[in-house]
């Protein structure tokens, strides 16, 4: 659809709206990096969308919480003895975590009736807002999903479970942005198709996958496993990457084949942004195209530094947790260059 062709106050009404939600996705996924970092993310046993806004009011609502998971295989086998004070601290946090996760629909859906009856969204963009609302509601079932695995017979969740709820947040934020995008830019123009897009949404991709790798790295603590740099394990190549039976696990489930894969990746990545910059240097890309390549640029070495630090560190936790949302900001700018690739003609809401 004509983008340019929606009254100007309108679009920027439209995507600082859709901005603020790629905000409240952002801080959604820095709290839930630091849930899994305190280990807090099994404290609430039960998934009630509507009443689970209510925290515990008395003694013995905490007493009752509490006693729910002492009967989790985490309780028994990692927390035994744990305080009632202890436990208040954990709960908080994944109370916290499954909060925002209601205030970031609300701060989507209020804003969007409110636009729908002003009669603000053009028809065209309904269809995406209404894809991105079950998106953000099958996000919510994806963390009950993922906490599940950890109540019966594990102590922690399922990385893959882990990877996907990661995942599905990064692509609502992805989604989210680009539309902003398009509101803010007034796009009109027909999209461009070349090499250089090509690359681009390469990049993109490049980044969404290294965060699931990233996510399959925390889902098994691999991070804390092998903490030496360049080397692995002694090793440029280390040994045992695919010692398990049957091979494909071990890229899923081999704490050394994991944590490999994660900085294979990191590596790639970088070259190829690098490679990609030098290319629109020399080629005669729109400014915006190339300040926000550079931008790119300098956020992945700068994400691949902070990846290091937090590694041979061991995960600490606020290394950890900036780690987590440095990928975030790193996808956002590999979306925003690619739009600007895309939609070089865009022009910015007036």
């Amino acid at each position: 659809m004509n983008f340019h062709a929606i009254p100007p106050a309108h679009r920027r009404q439209l995507a600082y709206w859709l901005f603020a939600v790629c905000g409240c996705v952002v801080l959604m996924v820095l709290v839930g990096g630091l849930t899994r970092l305190t280990d807090s993310g099994l404290s609430i046993t039960e998934w009630r969308p509507i009443s689970g806004a209510l925290p515990p009011l008395s003694a013995a609502d905490w007493d009752l919480a509490f006693a729910k998971y002492k009967e989790i295989p985490e309780y028994q086998l990692v927390n035994a003895g744990m305080s009632l004070e202890a436990f208040k601290f954990i709960y908080w946090w994944e109370w916290g975590h499954r909060q925002l996760g209601r205030v970031v629909g609300l701060v989507f859906f209020v804003p969007f009736i409110v636009f729908l009856l002003q009669r603000k969204i053009p028809n065209g963009a309904l269809g995406p807002l209404l894809a991105l609302f079950a998106l953000g509601g099958l996000q919510g079932f994806m963390g009950w999903y993922m906490v599940q695995s950890g109540l019966s017979d594990r102590v922690d969740v399922s990385q893959y479970r882990l990877a996907m709820h990661l995942g599905l947040a990064l692509i609502i934020f992805s989604f989210c942005l680009w539309l902003a995008l398009h509101f803010m830019r007034a796009v009109r123009a027909p999209a461009v198709v070349g090499p250089g897009v090509a690359v681009s949404g390469a990049i993109g991709a490049l980044v969404l996958i290294q965060s699931l790798l990233g996510a399959l790295v925390a889902g098994l603590d691999a991070g804390t496993t092998y903490t030496d740099w360049p080397f692995m394990d002694g090793d440029m190549l280390p040994t045992g990457l695919f010692a398990q039976v049957p091979a494909v696990s071990n890229l899923f489930e081999n704490h050394l084949t994991v944590q490999f894969n994660h900085r294979l990746i990191a590596y790639v990545l970088t070259a190829v942004v690098i490679w990609h910059v030098v290319r629109l240097m020399r080629s005669q890309a729109p400014a915006s195209a190339r300040l926000t390549a550079f931008l790119l640029v300098g956020a992945i070495l700068g994400q691949g530094l902070l990846g290091i630090v937090t590694l041979i560190n061991a995960v600490p936790l606020p290394l950890g947790a900036a780690h987590q949302l440095g990928a975030v900001l790193v996808l956002g700018l590999a979306i925003t260059h690619l739009h600007f690739m895309r939609y070089p003609s865009a022009v910015s809401a007036r």
